[in-house]
């Protein structure tokens, strides 16, 4: 199939490219959220970058949508109108915000374009109203067993740590410090030390170590090297970072929040909301070498068989397979008025950086 999708949640798309389909990431001269395209990683040469104005709209066979916007876009470009004339499916990756647990979906009011969502929790969470819905959990490209512990260190990857605050857990990060160094990896990250302050609070600020916005296969090098990982995060949909570190052979800490009691199985480190019992769980890894060794050797036994590759790209290929395939008929181009509430639309969109986070959003 050729399959429209644009490059908004890079984690993700690295997963996705390397099945075996073909895949057009729109691509613009600013390369904004709008037209990142492959955004200079090394993929697969299926993964092509098409100007979407100037496709022939009868070559595309499916369309990925992730933002709302997405669907009235199409339809403008290509004309075809997704989950009418176009197989489509709207993936969410996000968990959901506002009131929770009464917060209404985007594609709640429809019944023709399927959500499909990232995780379990996520399902239940969301009110999808009569869309229909389906869970197809992350697959993650398998760094290999890279991990060391050498470093009496927890690793933490994070973006934006400050400005996300206390979703991402960066409130918890001083008394984790209390106990041993953080390593920590990501965007924004370079803002921590001064945000966070730990001189004032008694501690060397040798114990926040800022490693910053690694590239993919330096960030797995050095987060191998540390003794343990550390996911603090509150509320994010769950993290690929973690199951980066579960597949390196990592034991892992984390909250039991979210998708994370489900992704992290009995034996591979622990999973609590007590704050207490993760500080002790903590120090007792940095303190075991071996018995960190073990627990990791646990968490990627368990990432490789829910989260690889083969098996995320089985359960997408039999979403598409059964899409209802629609009518190739371009129809008639948008009036002027509704490019104009698209245009706008597309505005409000590109300022919507903080929920997009388009590159690595999944850390």
């Amino acid at each position: 199939m050729r399959i429209l999708v644009w490059h908004v949640h890079g984690g993700w798309m690295e997963a996705f490219v390397r099945g075996k389909h073909e895949y057009l990431l729109p691509k613009t001269s600013d390369g904004g959220p709008w037209g990142l395209g492959r955004g200079g990683r090394e993929w697969p040469a299926a993964a092509q970058e098409v100007d979407v104005d100037s496709l022939d709209p009868a070559s595309v066979d499916a369309v990925v949508l992730q933002r709302p916007e997405e669907i009235a876009a199409v339809a403008r470009s290509l004309g075809r109108r997704p989950g009418v004339d176009l197989p489509a499916v709207y993936l969410e990756h996000n968990t959901p915000k506002g009131d929770v647990p009464f917060t209404l979906h985007p594609l709640a009011d429809q019944r023709t374009i399927p959500v499909v969502h990232v995780t379990h929790f996520n399902q239940l969470f969301w009110d999808t109203g009569k869309a229909t819905t389906t869970v197809i959990e992350h697959g993650i490209p398998d760094p290999g067993r890279l991990y060391t512990g050498e470093r009496e260190e927890m690793g933490v990857v994070v973006n934006e740590p400050v400005r996300r605050g206390r979703i991402t857990g960066t409130d918890l990060l001083p008394g984790f410090a209390g106990v041993g160094p953080l390593r920590v990896f990501g965007m924004g990250t370079e803002a921590l030390p001064e945000a966070l302050n730990l001189g004032g609070l008694g501690l060397s600020e040798d114990r926040l170590r800022i490693a910053g916005d690694a590239p993919t296969p330096k960030l797995h090098r050095e987060l191998a090297r540390c003794r343990l990982y550390l996911h603090p995060l509150r509320w994010t949909s769950l993290g690929l970072a973690l199951l980066e570190a579960m597949h390196l052979g990592m034991p892992v800490l984390a909250l039991a929040t979210t998708e994370a009691s489900r992704a992290i199985p009995h034996g591979a480190g622990l999973v609590s909301n007590d704050v207490e019992d993760l500080h002790r769980f903590a120090r007792r890894l940095l303190d075991d070498p071996d018995d960190a060794y073990a627990m990791g050797m646990v968490a990627r036994e368990a990432a490789l068989a829910r989260y690889g590759l083969e098996k995320f790209h089985r359960a997408w290929d039999e979403l598409l397979a059964e899409l209802p395939q629609g009518t190739r008929r371009v129809s008639s181009p948008p009036s002027r008025q509704d490019s104009a509430r698209q245009d706008s639309a597309d505005d409000a969109a590109r300022q919507d950086s903080a929920r997009h986070d388009t590159e690595r959003t999944h850390r």
